[in-house]
């Protein structure tokens, strides 16, 4: 588990998909005037060189984040979602990529919180590091952001986004997944719920999506579940040809908004017939 390294993935397919829906549920939370809570379970390092160290020998941004930011016509949500990527690059060439809590410390209001967890040793360090000027807004936690989450449920303003990105390393964590978030929906019912998981032959993987729809329809709860494929798996072959998001207490505008744009990143990061995307939503 703790051999898991984002740096090798940043900026490629599976982080577009995540981070896009990512900046859709906080847009929607900053509505309302009431300050919300950010609580990422796996947060990883938090910022990413993409010209140096890990992010060079795989270099999957090329398949990603870097198809999108040149190009002049992205619909409003990509555009919306590559503008978090444009602080950290001021010289306008693409050379860092932001984790989902720095897109979310970018977003957030001054009255919003971060509840960071990362139990990799080295990552951890980093992720303080890129941190420390937040002060007290974001509290940087080392340890398992599972149990970790367990803990601050429901928060003290009862308004939360709660992202659960584990490295799915081993079988394990797709159960702990679920069972994770039997457990927050008990404790705390109206949070709004994001799982990214791989889309990968495994078994356990396969019946993820399956499992988490029936847990929240089992808890009378809305969901949406996306989905991204950008390449044919060939039989015995490694890697990760798509990913999706499962959400728990949607935003009644996002399922719209990814029926939308869906089509247009098949076209931009697909790269070859396999590539497609699929939308399932169930509402109240």
């Amino acid at each position: 588990m703790l051999s898991y390294r984002h740096a090798y993935h940043a900026g490629n397919h599976a982080d577009v998909l995540k981070h896009l829906v990512l900046v859709q549920l906080i847009d929607h939370l900053k509505q309302k005037e009431k300050p919300f809570w950010f609580v990422d379970t796996h947060a990883g390092a938090g910022l990413y060189g993409l010209d140096v160290g890990h992010a060079t020998k795989l270099a999957e941004h090329e398949g990603g984040i870097s198809r999108l930011w040149d190009r002049s016509d992205l619909p409003p949500a990509v555009a919306a979602y590559v503008d978090q990527i444009r602080p950290i690059n001021p010289k306008g060439t693409l050379t860092a990529y932001p984790g989902s809590p720095w897109i979310a410390w970018q977003l957030l209001r001054p009255e919003d919180r971060l509840r960071l967890f990362e139990l990799h040793t080295t990552d951890i360090k980093l992720l303080a590091d890129n941190f420390h000027a937040a002060g007290r807004r974001a509290m940087v936690t080392h340890g398992d952001g599972f149990a970790g989450l367990k803990a601050l449920l429901p928060p003290p303003p009862r308004r939360a986004l709660v992202l659960i990105d584990p490295a799915y390393e081993m079988a394990a964590e797709y159960r702990t997944v679920v069972k994770t978030l039997e457990v927050a929906l008990e404790r705390f019912a109206i949070g709004t719920y994001a799982v990214w998981y791989p889309i990968l032959a495994k078994p356990e993987a396969k019946a993820l999506p399956e499992k988490l729809k029936a847990l929240a329809s089992q808890s009378g709860k809305p969901w949406l579940n996306v989905t991204l494929t950008v390449r044919k798996q060939a039989p015995g072959t490694f890697g990760m040809p798509g990913s999706g998001m499962f959400i728990i207490n949607p935003p009644w505008t996002l399922e719209k908004t990814l029926r939308e744009v869906m089509p247009w990143l098949v076209e931009v990061l697909g790269e070859d017939g396999g590539a497609g995307f699929a939308i399932s939503a169930q509402a109240d």
